[in-house]
Order: structure tokens, then C-alpha cells, then sequence
């Protein structure tokens, strides 16, 4: 009997604690624990956001696909690197970059593949940020609590590209490890810094698709709605657009005898149509990353090309080569996310 009523007791203290621990999270302007410590609400809002993607089954898949796509490409770019480097070839002196870029034809590329993976990681993980917690009745409820209303919006955007981040992360240095312990070459300084951003620039990538799918869902009610438009999007530019600037190219191009200036001038301008589209925009910057001996994005003329000496570009100078494709990449992502931003905040919500 004893045992009994302590038990009793002890369960009723702890129900009691946790009631009194529950309401106490909203007193004062952070987040307070049994322990006295102050949580802010960003951050706590970021942990459970963060949790709730780790343990979602959708991220869980496109984990696994993603991962499964990086390493058959790295084992196809192990199998065929013997073949890329040629004796006295001075691109073999960048043996630890061929293998984000190598390929025989059977699969594509790692960079390939995650061009045209991240988009669908970045659009799974926004599409329903918010009408998802709109149509629960969740979203009201956590307005009600003494939060600002801009921290939930932040909060999810950060959370995702925390996410994000990891994973890109993890798999570029997993690609390293396989390939430092296959081909037992380490890569030097900069082989690895030019790694570090082409995974920065990819993470970019996928915070615009992201951004953009989270303004779909402030804007749609439905999340079906949002995932659709996104990939929609996704779908055009990565499959029409190039076909629509072609048509439009073939419209225009210049016709009988053209002096070469006419040649260069048309070929600027159907570069630039193309770099309307935020895959191009990404190709040419990792393109350039990954390959130093690539000097140039755009046509040259024969004076430009008259004595110049073949010879791989610093990571400076590949840089400068790509800024304007990596601020058009950022310039994308802060527009979605401001546009999102500024709706988010308008948005009329009320409790179901």
C-alpha cells in the first residue's frame, strides 16, 4: 500500500510539473526551463523544426535517393578516372575534382546529379512551411504566444537550410573520403577550397528553390497547390526554357555572310537568355569551379584568343570569372525570400 500511494504521488507530482513546466515556457520575453536556463523562441522554434524534417519520412527518401544517385556517380567517376588523366595533360593535375565531374556516359555526374536533385530537396522541404500549420489550426495557436510573427517564417527558413547544409556537407566530404582512400591522392589546398564553394554554391541553389516553394505556400492555402507550382516551375526551367531560347535563337540568328563581331554579339545575347534560368546560372558556376582550366563562359574572338597561354585559373580568378552567375543565384533567393517575407506578414490568419 505504501508503494502504491508513492507512486501515486510521485505521478502526480510529475503530471503537476509538467502542466506548470508547459505554461511556463511563455513567461517573459524567452523560453524558460526547470533548470533556470532562457531559451530564445527563435532558436526553439528552429530545434523543432529541424526535428520534425530529420524524422519526416519525405526527407528520410530524398536522403536516401540523393545519396544513392552521388555515390553510383562517384563510383562510375573512380571507375573512369584512370582514363581522364592523360600523361602530360595539364588537367591531370586536378585528379581530386574529377571526381565531382567525370562520368562514362552510363550515369551523369555528380554535379549533374545534384543540379537536378536539389531542386526537388529544396521545393519538398517548403511547400507546405505554412498552410500546413494554417489548415491544422497549429499556426494560431503559436501566434497567440508572446512570439514575434516574423520568427516563425525565419525559423523555417533557417531550419531547412540548416538541413540542407548537413547533408550537402556530409555527402561532398563522404565523396572526398571515398576518393581520398581509392585513389590515395590528397587533395591539395586548393582542390579542397574549390570543393568547400561548389558545395556553398549548391547549398545556394537549393535555398533559392526552397525560398521560392515557401512563398507558394504563404500564397496557397492548399500544399498541394504550392508543390505543384514548384515543380512546375522547376519543370520548365529545366526542360523548356533551353527549348524556348532556341526557338527564339534560330528567329533572330543573322543570316548570309556576318563579320565576327555579329557572330560573338549573337551568341552574348542567347548566353544571357539562357542565364535567366537558375540551373544555367548554377552549371556555369560549378562548371568553372570544378574544371580551372576553364577560362572563359562566353564566345572569344580570335585577337581576345591570339597568344594566350593554356593554363589552369587561381581560385581567385575562377571567382571573379563567376561572380555575376552567383549573384544572380543570391539575388534570386533574397527576392523569393522577401517577396514570401512581406506576405507572410500581411497574411490574414485565423483560428479554425
Amino acid at each position: 500500500m505504501e508503494n502504491q500511494t508513492t507512486r501515486k504521488n510521485n505521478s502526480s507530482d510529475f503530471s503537476t510539473g509538467k502542466i506548470k513546466h508547459f505554461f511556463s515556457l511563455f513567461k517573459g520575453p524567452g523560453f524558460y526551463r526547470t533548470d533556470n536556463r532562457v531559451y530564445h523562441p527563435f532558436s526553439v522554434i528552429v530545434q523543432k523544426e529541424i526535428a520534425d524534417y530529420v524524422r519526416s519520412w519525405r526527407f528520410i527518401i530524398l536522403l536516401v535517393i540523393i545519396s544513392l544517385t552521388c555515390l553510383g556517380s562517384m563510383y562510375t567517376a573512380l571507375a573512369n578516372i584512370k582514363d581522364a588523366i592523360k600523361p602530360g595533360d595539364p588537367k591531370g593535375s586536378f585528379v581530386f575534382l574529377k571526381l565531382f565531374t567525370v562520368t562514362d556516359g552510363t550515369l551523369p555526374s555528380f554535379v549533374v546529379f545534384l543540379g537536378f536533385l536539389g531542386p526537388l530537396l529544396g521545393i519538398s522541404l517548403g511547400f507546405d512551411a505554412v498552410n500546413s500549420e494554417q489548415n491544422r489550426g497549429t499556426l494560431s495557436r503559436i501566434l497567440s504566444q508572446p512570439i514575434h510573427r516574423d520568427y516563425i517564417l525565419n525559423a523555417k527558413f533557417f531550419a531547412s537550410l540548416t538541413v540542407i547544409s548537413v547533408m550537402f556537407f556530409a555527402l561532398g566530404f563522404l565523396v572526398m573520403g571515398f576518393g581520398l582512400a581509392s585513389i590515395g591522392i590528397p587533395p591539395t589546398p586548393g582542390e579542397f577550397l574549390r570543393i568547400v564553394v561548389f558545395i556553398i554554391i549548391s547549398i545556394i541553389y537549393v535555398a533559392f528553390w526552397l525560398n521560392l516553394s515557401i512563398l507558394f505556400s504563404v500564397r496557397f492555402r492548399q500544399p498541394a497547390t504550392a508543390a505543384l507550382s514548384g515543380i512546375a516551375i522547376w519543370l520548365f526551367f529545366a526542360v523548356f526554357y533551353s527549348m524556348i531560347v532556341d526557338l527564339i535563337s534560330k528567329g533572330i540568328a543573322p543570316a548570309g555572310l556576318v563579320s565576327e563581331n555579329q557572330i560573338i554579339n549573337f551568341e552574348n545575347l542567347r548566353l544571357n537568355l539562357l542565364r535567366f534560368s537558375p540551373s544555367q546560372l548554377f552549371s556555369d558556376a560549378t562548371t568553372t569551379l570544378l574544371m580551372p582550366n576553364v577560362r572563359s563562359l562566353g564566345p572569344l574572338s580570335m585577337a581576345q584568343v591570339y597568344g594566350t597561354i593554356p593554363g589552369p585559373l587561381s581560385l581567385g580568378q575562377s571567382l571573379m570569372l563567376i561572380w555575376p552567375q552567383l549573384t544572380g543565384l543570391i539575388a534570386g533567393t533574397i527576392i523569393c525570400f522577401v517577396i514570401s517575407y512581406v506576405s507572410f506578414m500581411r497574411k490574414e490568419i485565423r483560428s479554425r
